[in-house]
């Protein structure tokens, strides 16, 4: 019989100052792995002793001071720590390990990039272009079977906004972001598991503004988190899940949880 696992991810958006809801999350869910994007800590600072004490004993981190950050919390045994620098200027933006079943797991955090969806008046638009540009051509030599988690900061579908006229030109739902996202899924083949479990055009968020003063009532949402897996990976997925209601946790993250099981 094959064994089970889960596997969570989850933007915290500072993951010392909102310990709290991910200890209630690990305690409430009990994922064998979390992967978090957008730590905003330094390694040394990481709160180590809070996921050791839920029995997450292993752990890696790739951090950085205020901004950014990715890490994974594990029960079981994490090798080949990685760290891609996709942005190309050092941003701790990847982290990736192997399982003990040789899975690859890779957590990433794509930069949001900025506000205004053009290269030459945002570079940090470009900056993330070329960000996912340099993820597809990893994608293209990828060989081995993988699941690739976190934050894309894209809502590639028309059903993953709220309204996608009226977020044709914001940066997240623009033409031009989904079809980077659409090369690279395309590069390796890649399953979005969570538009296989949630089929469009049925609704699926996992990110709301804070500049709503109710969030659920508003439904102002986006998809912009993901868990895209190989083909082979894919065909072990049992189960997926957005943990909607950890938005209304106390001092929640704009983001909420993804959790995928597996059969492998």
């Amino acid at each position: 019989m094959a064994d089970t696992i889960k596997i969570a991810s989850w933007n915290i958006n500072s993951v010392r100052f909102r310990i709290g809801i991910v200890e209630r999350f690990l305690t409430e869910e009990s994922p064998d792995i979390l992967c978090l994007q957008e730590t905003k800590v330094i390694d040394g600072d990481f709160p180590a002793a809070a996921f050791r004490e839920l029995g997450y004993e292993h752990i890696v981190v790739h951090g950085q001071r205020m901004h950014h950050g990715v890490a994974i919390v594990s029960r079981v045994p994490l090798t080949e720590d990685d760290r891609l620098d996709w942005q190309a200027n050092g941003e701790a933006r990847h982290v990736g390990v192997r399982l003990a079943n040789g899975l690859r797991l890779e957590n990433v955090y794509v930069p949001a990039g900025g506000d205004v969806p053009d290269r030459e008046a945002n570079p940090k638009f470009g900056q993330k272009l070329d960000f996912i540009e340099r993820m597809t051509r990893w994608s293209e030599a990828l060989k081995v079977p993988t699941l690739l988690v976190g934050d894309f900061n894209i809502a590639p579908l028309e059903c993953d906004v709220w309204n996608h006229k009226a977020l044709l030109d914001v940066v997240s739902h623009t033409p031009i972001e989904v079809e980077a996202l659409g090369r690279m899924q395309a590069a390796h083949d890649w399953v979005d598991l969570g538009r296989r479990f949630i089929p469009a055009p049925e609704r699926c968020f996992t990110w709301w503004s804070y500049r709503a003063k109710d969030w659920a009532a508003s439904d102002r949402g986006r998809r912009l988190d993901h868990m895209w897996a190989s083909r082979e990976v894919a065909a072990a997925a049992t189960g997926h899940k957005v943990h909607e209601s950890c938005r209304s946790w106390l001092k929640p993250s704009d983001h909420v949880p993804l959790v995928t099981e597996f059969a492998l």
